[in-house]
Parts: structure tokens; sequence; C-alpha cells
């Protein structure tokens, strides 16, 4: 019964290993289309300001404090908009923050993500807000998109820092999957 076990034991991990392939595993239909990476530098990340308003593209979360707006732009920061006239919103100016996904507040605060970077900003003055502090790596950092059963470029840390991903058309499917 032991060897009988152990043999079974020895089995299972022999058939568990793998080795690398030419061609990529299909673990689920590839439809043509995959994730790229889209890469940044370090000094890039590290460029936070306030620009002038832009126009909403892709928009993620809200926090309303008194008559504003902060609206998320997802990957590039955040939009303040005032809401004082609600039929009538003026879109103020936009806090370029390259890899921001999500925010959060309380109070006169707003924290932000700036890919592993934890950002914390006093918006006691919504007009012009201030950047408070920086939390370098606070947060952890994925090399795959945020989706599950894709395909994707595989990750090249020699091409810079991955600030998101873009779904684009594939002419044969990619090694790396989720």
């Amino acid at each position: 019964m032991k060897y009988s076990l152990l043999l079974l034991l020895l089995v299972a991990l022999i058939v568990s290993c793998t080795t690398e392939r030419d061609e990529p595993l299909q673990r689920f239909p590839f439809d043509g289309t995959g994730y790229r990476p889209i890469y940044s530098t370090e000094e890039n990340l590290a460029k936070i300001e306030t620009i002038g308003a832009q126009p909403l593209a892709k928009p993620g979360k809200i926090y309303l404090l008194d008559n504003y707006l902060f609206i998320n732009e997802s990957g590039q920061g955040i939009h303040i908009i005032d809401n004082a006239d609600p039929k009538n919103p003026k879109n103020l100016s936009f806090i370029s923050i390259p890899g921001n996904y999500d925010i959060a507040a309380k109070g006169s605060f707003l924290y932000a993500d700036n890919l592993s970077n934890l950002l914390v900003f006093n918006i006691s003055d919504p007009k012009s807000p201030k950047l408070a502090k920086t939390i370098p790596n606070a947060i952890p950092v994925n090399n795959y998109p945020p989706f599950n059963n894709v395909y994707f470029e595989c990750v090249e840390s020699k091409k810079g820092i991955v600030t998101g991903w873009e779904k684009v058309p594939m002419s044969e499917m990619p090694k790396c999957s989720r």
C-alpha cells in the first residue's frame, strides 16, 4: 500500500511537469484578439500634474465633495468637475496620473494609485488639489491584464513598466494567457 501511494505520487509529479513548447498551450479558444502591454518609463510615471480639462473617455469611480466631482479616467488620472449646477457641470481640470485605475476619498483627502505607488491629495480646495504624500510601492502590481480567459503579449521588462493594456487584433496566438 505504501509503495502504491508513493508510485502514484511519483506518476502525478511527472505528469504535472511541463516543458517549454514552441507553440503555446491553448487553454481556451483564441478569437484573433489579445492584449498588448502599454509601457512607460519611471520618469513618465513620476509626472503627476494638474493640467487643463480633458474629455471623459473611459470614466471609472466617482467621488463627490460638496459641489465637486472627482472622476477617475482609467489609466490616466482624475477629472475635477464643478457640479454646482447639475444641468450644466463644468469640467475644470485634470490631475494627470499615469497608471491610475482607482480612487477613494475620505474627508478632504483623495487617494489614487499610480501603479504601485499610493498618492494622497489634499482636496480641501477642489480647484487647486495638492499632492500631500506619495507612498512608494504600497500596491502590488501584476504583469498581466486584469481579465480572465484572455491571451496577451508576454511582458518584456526591458521595454519599461507596464501601465496598462490595450486589446488589439493579433495574427498569432500569444504565448501568455490567464
